[in-house]
């Protein structure tokens, strides 16, 4: 049986709904802490809702937050812990993204995923296992968790990493074994740098996500 998540919602600035945008947040954050990125991205995707549900765990290492899994070397959850968490938070977000697709009158094609840090790792983990294809997944200051899994991948949406090359929490080598792994596995990856950037988003992150989801989503 999944969880529900809880979630903030921004309809879309032009009042007619073509595309939705899921924002993933961090480990320790909430849903709240990037759905205000609705606020610049909003006058130039007009027909998009964004929505940004919290993960569905109290987080170990910040009892004021949330995490999709435990994070061993942080908190000290066990390995296999921390693998069912985030197998068993994988099944809640599908049930999630299923719910807001329904609700909000749109298909898969209609839909991309924005992650940022334990967010784009569940974005990436996701959004390739789902049929049929969501449009695009964002993925900011994450990893890919498994790629030796990455056979069992039904689906292949166009990807872009964004990564800070100052980032103390998640090493900015994991942009390039993510590209990597993923273009292998015939994804189409593209790749953006924030220079001087420690584990965030700098403006400059936020305008290629603009403008990558301006291309992939329909409207």
């Amino acid at each position: 049986m999944t969880r529900e998540l809880k979630f903030g919602r921004k309809a879309a600035r032009s009042g007619k709904t073509r595309s939705l945008v899921v924002f993933l947040h961090g480990y320790g954050a909430d849903g709240a802490d990037l759905l205000g990125l609705a606020d610049p991205l909003a006058p130039h995707l007009p027909d998009t809702v964004f929505v940004a549900p919290d993960a569905p765990e109290p987080c170990a290492g910040n009892p004021m937050g949330r995490q999709w899994f435990g994070i061993p070397w942080m908190d000290g959850t066990p390995e296999e812990e921390a693998k069912a968490g985030g197998a068993r938070s994988a099944e809640d977000l599908n049930a999630f993204l299923d719910a807001r697709l329904v609700a909000e009158g749109l298909g898969p094609e209609a839909l991309a995923l924005v992650g940022f840090s334990q967010g784009a790792m569940m974005s990436l983990h996701v959004a390739p296992r789902r049929a049929p294809a969501v449009a695009a997944v964002v993925a900011i200051s994450g990893r890919l968790l498994a790629p030796e899994l990455l056979g069992e991948v039904k689906t292949r949406p166009p990807v872009m990493l964004i990564h800070g090359d100052r980032d103390p929490v998640v090493p900015f080598a994991e942009m390039d074994r993510a590209a990597e792994a993923l273009a292998a596995a015939g994804f189409d990856v593209y790749g953006h740098i924030m220079e001087g950037t420690p584990h965030g988003i700098a403006p400059d992150g936020l305008s290629v996500t603009m403008q990558f989801l301006k291309e992939q989503l329909p409207g």
